[in-house]
């Protein structure tokens, strides 16, 4: 009888499925806690409210209006609306820095490019209405203009050519390109947009890669696939030079360098991308920023989570083959490093990682990435 042999066989394979469980080697992704997750989203919420914000809604004003926007993107993420109080004194202060030109930024700073586009990601979340519709228009015609492209007398053979950076260095970096991606994406820009195309050029330049896209002079001297801060102004990295006479890669750079390519629309068998995976595999942790400890850390926390969603992974690879449930092990990771008072912070204060709302900010943003089903 066929048929009750087909039958018996689909039994037996199912049987046998049930009890073996997922394929030895392939484990499935879990995620995080659920209520681990949200008592840890609580808890850094509740700090910012009561303690991380002033009296006229800035979050770490000392330092211009680039912290409060990064920490009113990560309110908005979870759920706050911009009809919260604290969200909505933040805009309120946010919106005191619109400049004629389109800007968004303290006067006199030299971090116009940087304060921008932290602005624009946030004024993005909180545009429900499009009532920011005119403003996110003229801030992103600002970004764009700020651009190391043929205006600076730039070309495509130029090192500095697409990308960003800090007004005091006077050349690009991938940290402010990164910065400009995110901004640019935020606000609609298709991966064929020409000034995301132009950033990608820059980013391209930026990895210890030689291919047709990237023929720096440092490309072949530590072929190893990550990434490094600049190849502009003679280049540099932040983990300093091989004895080779290259720039060292470095985790913080590497996951923004794999997330600006993503978003500027390489696809994930593209060798670029292959090879800052191949990195990242062998350099996976989370118990520093790989190649510059503890500096830099939770920027690193925040580029890790958002580059490993970006390319849509649930697992990656370590070093030794395993594979590792990156939402659940970063989610815990924060969980256990959490303060009493619900903040974090770097006892490395470099890059004002000692300001425990800035931290704590880009805690809310790394975690964003991590939402469990039960959480979404």
């Amino acid at each position: 009888m066929p048929g009750l042999r087909l039958l018996f066989s689909v039994v037996v394979t199912l049987v046998v499925s049930l009890i073996a469980g997922p394929a030895l080697g392939d484990p499935v992704a879990v995620g995080a806690d659920p209520a681990v997750y949200q008592a840890t989203v609580t808890r850094a919420i509740d700090y910012l409210r009561h303690q991380g914000q002033a009296a006229d809604g800035s979050f770490a004003a000392y330092s211009g209006p680039g912290v409060t926007a990064l920490v009113t993107t990560g309110l908005l993420r979870h759920g706050r609306t911009p009809q919260d109080p604290m969200v909505r004194q933040a805009l309120s202060y946010l919106e005191k820095f619109v400049r004629d030109d389109g800007g968004i930024y303290q006067q006199k700073t030299l971090y116009r490019n940087y304060e921008t586009c932290l602005a624009i990601v946030c004024f993005t979340e909180a545009n429900r209405d499009g009532q920011y519709d005119e403003l996110l228009k003229q801030a992103n015609r600002f970004v764009k203009g700020l651009q190391w492209d043929e205006a600076e007398d730039h070309d495509r053979s130029s090192p500095s050519y697409g990308g960003a950076g800090y007004g005091k260095h006077k050349r690009p970096d991938l940290s402010n390109t990164s910065f400009l991606i995110d901004a640019l994406k935020s606000a609609g820009a298709e991966a064929d947009d020409e000034a995301l195309q132009r950033a990608l050029v820059f980013v391209s330049r930026c990895q210890n890669l030689e291919t047709e896209h990237n023929t720096t002079k440092f490309a072949a001297k530590n072929p190893d696939g990550g990434f490094y801060y600049t190849p502009a102004a003679g280049g540099t990295s932040q983990a300093g030079d091989t004895p080779e006479g290259g720039l060292r890669s470095y985790g913080s750079m590497t996951y923004a360098g794999l997330k600006s390519m993503i978003y500027a629309g390489v696809d994930a068998d593209d060798p670029r991308v292959q090879a800052a995976v191949r990195w990242i595999e062998k350099h996976y942790t989370l118990t520093e920023n790989p190649g510059m400890g503890n500096a830099g850390l939770y920027y690193y926390y925040h580029l890790f989570a958002k580059a490993l969603d970006a390319l849509k992974l649930d697992t990656v690879k370590d070093a030794q083959g395993q594979s590792r449930d990156w939402r659940r092990e970063l989610v815990e990771v924060l969980a256990k490093s959490q303060r009493k008072d619900g903040s974090w912070t770097n006892e490395n204060s470099r890059w004002l990682e000692g300001d425990s709302s800035l931290v704590t900010g880009y805690v809310l943003l790394a975690l964003s990435y991590c939402k469990p089903a039960a959480a979404q």
